[in-house]
């Protein structure tokens, strides 16, 4: 374990007082050093003792910043990230997903990132893709990038995936972008869509909010592009904590309301279909989406 990395709670009064002001609590655990990176990692993680080491430490490999939050986990997933030169942020309450991101988000923003990735604890992503990630931002800084699996890996639960399927065509009719994977948690956020996108995220929205932000990115005049990854095996001791039933009715829920407010944004619909077969969509953008592409780029 680095002699210069320590809790919180074991540090001087100095660094208690800088703890604080940057929102750090009891049981964080302070990096050794902070490297003047653009680019972080986040990796929510709940009960993932079995994989999260594991992940965390690949993925450190890949980039100089990751942070794992630690959703207030009871198998001890804090416990074995001791040693690894990680930033470790543990919740004093489960946050869910949503809120876990967030928190991340919020900390590698006032580190000054410009671009974020995120990927889960359980083992199913490769951190060796996140140097893809970060060549394609580089040349497309503003756009928002998700890890798209393949469709062979995802038909190996048939009823998780054909929920995917009908959460992908109603996010992307409500976007007007083709999204293939709208369930993939392997994914890059510039920050400045993260300055500007507000959406709650309570315990209840975990999935929900990676839902509703690809929906309001694509509001934002923010492309959304997909790029196939990777997909390892799932530890038998980290199931997934998609509810296929109840967390696709909290999503067509939150689509179906975005689809009503906009008239059922049939600019979308048609935007969806020129593209699926191939066709260039003619139709100027939608209601306010050309005053929100202004304020993106400025």
């Amino acid at each position: 374990m680095s002699t210069d990395r320590q809790p919180v709670t074991e540090r001087g009064e100095c660094a208690r007082g800088e703890a604080a002001r940057a929102g750090w609590k009891a049981g964080d655990w302070l990096p050794a050093r902070q490297t003047a990176s653009p680019y972080w990692v986040v990796i929510p993680a709940y009960n993932e003792v079995a994989t999260v080491r594991e992940v965390a430490l690949r993925a450190r490999r890949q980039c100089r910043n990751v942070i794992v939050v630690d959703d207030a986990s009871s198998d001890g997933t804090h416990q074995v990230l001791e040693g690894l030169d990680v930033t470790v942020l543990r919740n004093d309450v489960n946050r869910g997903k949503a809120g876990s991101l967030v928190r991340g988000f919020e900390y590698a923003l006032s580190r000054g990132a410009i671009g974020i990735l995120t990927l889960d604890a359980d083992g199913q992503h490769a951190p060796e893709d996140i140097p893809r990630f970060l060549e394609q931002a580089r040349r497309e800084p503003a756009a928002l990038l998700i890890g798209v699996r393949c469709r062979d890996q995802r038909r190996a639960h048939f009823w998780r995936y054909a929920a995917n399927c009908c959460a992908d065509f109603w996010i992307s009719w409500a976007s007007g972008q083709v999204i293939e994977d709208s369930q993939s948690g392997f994914r890059l956020y510039p920050a400045l869509l993260l300055q500007m996108v507000k959406i709650p995220h309570g315990p209840n929205r975990s999935f929900v909010y990676e839902s509703e932000i690809l929906i309001e990115a694509a509001r934002k005049g923010t492309v959304i592009q997909n790029l196939t990854v990777g997909v390892g095996r799932r530890s038998a001791s980290s199931p997934s904590h998609f509810r296929p039933l109840l967390d696709v009715a909290r999503i067509t829920k939150m689509v179906a309301w975005k689809l009503v407010s906009r008239g059922m944004y049939p600019v979308g619909l048609y935007r969806l279909l020129c593209r699926c077969f191939g066709r260039r969509p003619s139709v100027r953008r939608y209601y306010g989406e050309r005053m929100a592409v202004m304020s993106l780029r400025k």
